[in-house]
């Protein structure tokens, strides 16, 4: 039997630093538990009649349930780790008030006022914690786990890209020493040279990044490299498969596995979920901008002739044809310039073709549309279109009607939800993706789609615009 070698870092992270992120997650629920309730006391004017115990039973609660989602042993990417933090805070929340009740009976003990102050600042120290925690042990070096790739094509730099900030990356092992990835990482030998690659460099885990293999030169790998390393990684060769909600079902005495995709805009019950939380952001977001809207109404008007909105005809859900609000940006006479300015720059219309924009200087859009193009916001009036229930905040790409057969066969995958004010393409690039990739990021994002996706798309939206990426 093959002994697996470990370096004090791995034993460390194998043992140590799980112990270290349940204590970080104690530490920071009852700080947390302990600053919502001087919040509060503050708010109301009165102490809080809350027994102190609830400040340690609230932390143990969350840390149960961070268990089972696999938060101190598995290393996960930050905005998955956030997602799972949020569930796991919810639950916490809803456990909590069951016990209140349980235990007191109809005599409520915990405010709910203090639950959701508790649940706001739980998240956010929760999330700091992790954080933290992850860079710190990452720069003593006991955080990430030593693995050694086998392969470097495509499928080798997506998983490098994805997932190299929580692996430190010992080396690939690959025939072709053409391939770039080698030109960032050690080339430690080829496929005949496992065995004593293995032995030479003992790692954690060995990535098999080898789609292109058939079955029977992937188990033959697999079962090569296993009794060298604590775990094996195999990425299978199912790229374009909706993976964002996957389940796993494994049948021993067959030998076999099922990967279950989920259609979660299918469910009425998500339906609803995206609903409210749209009518409901939508709502505070709509009174908020009132004054913005009528202040950019007014400078449109003054800046060039024509009325302040242009409200064009765009593909909605079920294909069914809605009235998209917009400031306007262009002149009323737009198209005609467009083909003008077309006719005499022939480079501007290959452009044209590929992005359906202007990328430079469009000489159809006025002064003021070039400001509020820049921070997107001639797309504010399209609030209202939220309230109306024809957009949401978060979703596919309005489409023109005349985009309609361009988009082929992705229209029936888009047009399974509405569209939204922002997506997965504008926060990935905007005006820099090409139509195709716009369409192809849009499909991802309505077979994957789940509410905490939208909530991150939010956030990412306001750096994106912040930092004007992609604006024309």
């Amino acid at each position: 039997m093959i002994r697996i070698k470990q370096t004090w870092q791995a034993r460390t992270n194998q043992y140590v630093t799980p112990f270290l992120l349940v204590l970080v997650d104690f530490i920071v629920c009852n700080a947390a538990a302990i600053l919502s309730a001087a919040l509060v006391e503050r708010v109301v004017g009165a102490p809080l009649l809350i027994s102190k115990v609830w400040y340690s039973i609230m932390p143990c609660v969350f840390i149960l349930y961070m268990i089972p989602m696999r938060m101190y042993r598995t290393r996960r990417i930050l905005r998955e780790c956030t997602g799972r933090i949020f569930r796991a805070t919810f639950y916490t929340i809803v456990t909590v008030i069951v016990l209140d009740y349980i235990i007191s009976g109809e005599r409520i003990t915990i405010p709910r006022g203090f639950l959701f102050t508790y649940w706001a600042i739980s998240y956010a120290f929760a999330c700091f914690g992790r954080i933290a925690a992850r860079n710190i042990l990452r720069k003593i070096g006991i955080w990430q786990n030593t693995i050694i790739i086998i392969g470097a094509g495509k499928t080798a730099e997506r998983f490098v890209q994805a997932f190299s900030e929580n692996y430190e990356i010992v080396g690939i092992i690959e025939d072709d020493r053409s391939k770039p990835l080698l030109q960032r990482y050690p080339h430690l030998g080829g496929f005949a040279d496992i065995r004593g690659i293995l032995h030479q460099h003992p790692v954690q885990e060995v990535v098999l990044a080898t789609p292109g293999l058939s079955k029977k030169e992937q188990a033959t790998l697999f079962y090569l490299v296993q009794p060298y390393v604590r775990s094996v990684s195999v990425i299978p060769n199912i790229f374009g498969v909706p993976i964002g909600n996957v389940e796993i079902e494994s049948s021993l005495d067959d030998r076999l596995l099922v990967l279950k995709t989920r259609n979660n805009l299918n469910s009425l019950s998500n339906q609803l979920l995206k609903r409210a939380f749209d009518l409901l952001l939508g709502s505070i977001l709509a009174v908020l901008i009132s004054p913005v809207l009528i202040v950019l109404a007014v400078l449109i008007k003054l800046d060039s002739n024509g009325p302040a909105f242009y409200n064009a005809a765009r593909i909605g859900k079920g294909g069914k044809t809605f009235k998209c609000y917009k400031f306007r940006s262009m002149y009323v006479n737009a198209d005609h310039i467009l083909l003008e300015f077309l006719g005499k720059h022939p480079e501007a219309e290959e452009e044209w073709k590929e992005f359906q924009k202007l990328r430079g200087d469009d000489p159809r859009v006025t002064h003021i549309g070039k400001f509020i193009r820049k921070y997107s916001l001639d797309e504010l009036p399209q609030i209202f279109n939220v309230l109306k229930g024809e957009m949401s905040l978060v979703g596919p790409r309005p489409y023109l009607l005349r985009e309609k057969e361009k988009i082929g066969r992705y229209l029936p995958v888009i047009c399974m939800t509405t569209p939204g004010i922002t997506g997965l393409w504008q926060v990935s690039g905007r005006s820099n993706i090409s139509f195709h990739g716009r369409l192809h990021l849009d499909a991802w994002y309505v077979r994957n789609w789940s509410l905490w996706q939208d909530i991150v798309l939010l956030f990412r939206t306001i750096g994106v615009v912040c930092g004007k990426k992609g604006a024309y």
